[in-house]
């Protein structure tokens, strides 16, 4: 009878576009979108401007483009740069390994151009599909998001290296021996750490990068031949499980419900820039200036309860860069009530350093308390001249259970890809990958989304 890790590696190698309800592509796609809109932006970051360079300075031109340029690298460095880019901003989603998008789609098309024959939509999707199922399991095994990053480690780093090599092991039709060599070899290679919390440096947006590099490299390295640990994931000296987890684990997740619970379906999508962790607290800004405008010069003080663990992730006002500012929920707040949003234009320099918003931030008071269990439902106090005014959420905008709207969806996209691509090429792109499951070839994609020349 095969173990979790090799049904898990059988699946990665077997599953089709038939096996997937309708619910489950079109979440697919809208995640593609939103994935593609958010690199598309990124593309622009200092720190995917940094990786490019470096690359570019050191490795010949290769088929893979680097998302909004002109450029192109062999698919091990574009799925690099491109993972960079798509979570640079914080603008992709989130709920899977955690950011599964970020990883999954840069090592997809990283790996297109360099296929001989015609890709189907449908198969490009249900690689997608595999991969944000693969990536979050790999979580779940680690007995969730909360006690795998309270050790330190970044998910997207260490599950979403996963992630990444089963979507590109599907994509390249890799056996099931092919298949369990190749997650057995991300094992290997998957890493990220917290560290950059302290400072606002740029290595969580590396992460993605990374993971996704890490997924095309071990998948071509599985196809040649080489071969993974086996027992990855057994309590074994050496096994992942074992080297990085808390305990409890759980690795019955990886196969439990395979092909019939669809990972993606629990995967949101970010309407704030801004660590999905902040995100019920803007929430709750945005409906209670919506019932009641007040005015910023009455504000005395603003309250709201987290965790010890998400209080040191996201309770902080450290600001001086864009990382940093990004993963500080009393920023989001203040940014809200200063600028009218959290959206990326709020995040800009010019706003990071106006006075107006350290003042608001410096009214912001974190409160710990570990009876919140997480940061899906927080509630923020306002202490105003007009009184006390409190507001609940219960559920975050983005979830699945409260998801964007089309028409938002396709704003944030509009927005985002058009500051690198011209709109009309912007909407071939968003035509295409929304009618992903009718294309008889998906490589085309790729050059849609280089810069005109």
């Amino acid at each position: 009878m095969k173990n979790s890790f090799q049904q898990l590696a059988a699946f990665v190698a077997s599953a089709h576009y038939e096996q997937m309800p309708a619910a489950v592509a079109a979440q697919a796609r809208k995640h593609t979108l939103d994935t593609l809109g958010a690199a598309l932006a990124g593309a622009a970051a200092a720190e995917t401007r940094l990786t490019r360079e470096a690359l570019s300075e050191t490795e010949p031109p290769g088929p893979a483009v680097l998302w909004g340029t002109r450029l192109a690298l062999a698919p091990r460095q574009a799925a690099l740069v491109n993972g960079v880019a798509a979570h640079a901003y914080e603008l992709d989603d989130t709920g899977g390994c955690d950011h599964s998008g970020a990883v999954v789609l840069p090592a997809l098309f990283a790996l297109l151009p360099t296929l001989a024959q015609p890709v189907s939509g449908r198969h490009l999707l249900t690689s997608i599909a595999v991969g944000y199922d693969v990536g979050r399991r790999v979580l779940e095994a680690f007995g969730g998001y909360r006690p795998h990053n309270e050790a330190g480690w970044h998910s997207t780093g260490t599950c979403g290296a996963f992630g990444a090599a089963a979507a590109a092991a599907h994509l390249l039709r890799l056996d099931s021996q092919q298949s369990l060599s190749c997650l057995g070899i991300a094992g290997s290679l998957a890493s990220g750490l917290w560290a950059f919390i302290h400072d606002g440096s740029m290595t969580k947006k590396l992460h993605a990068g990374r993971a996704a590099e890490s997924g095309v490299l071990a998948a071509l390295l599985a196809r040649q031949g080489m071969s993974g640990p086996r027992r990855l994931f057994d309590p074994v000296w050496g096994g992942f499980l074992q080297t990085l987890a808390r305990r409890p684990v759980d690795v019955e997740a990886l196969s439990r419900h395979l092909a019939s619970d669809w990972r993606i379906r629990n995967c949101a999508i970010k309407p704030h820039a801004s660590c999905r962790d902040t995100h019920a607290g803007v929430d709750a800004v945005d409906r209670l200036l919506a019932r009641m405008p007040i005015p910023v010069d009455s504000i005395r003080r603003i309250e709201v309860r987290l965790n010890t663990f998400l209080a040191g992730m996201v309770g902080g006002k450290i600001i001086d860069t864009l990382p940093a500012a990004q993963m500080s929920l009393p920023y989001a707040i203040a940014a809200r009530i200063l600028f009218g949003s959290a959206t990326l234009s709020s995040y800009e320099e010019q706003r990071r350093t106006d006075p107006r918003l350290a003042a608001l931030i410096n009214r912001v008071e974190v409160v710990v308390d570990d009876a919140i269990a997480g940061s899906e439902r927080t509630s923020v106090v306002i202490e105003a001249d007009s009184g006390r005014h409190e507001e609940p959420t219960m559920t975050p905008l983005g979830a699945p259970s409260n998801p964007v709207s089309d028409e938002a969806l396709r704003a944030k996209y509009d927005g985002l890809a058009r500051r690198s691509i011209p709109a009309a090429q912007a909407d071939r792109l968003a035509d295409r990958i929304l009618r992903l499951d009718e294309l008889e070839d998906a490589r085309p994609l790729c050059e849609i989304l280089a810069a005109p020349k």
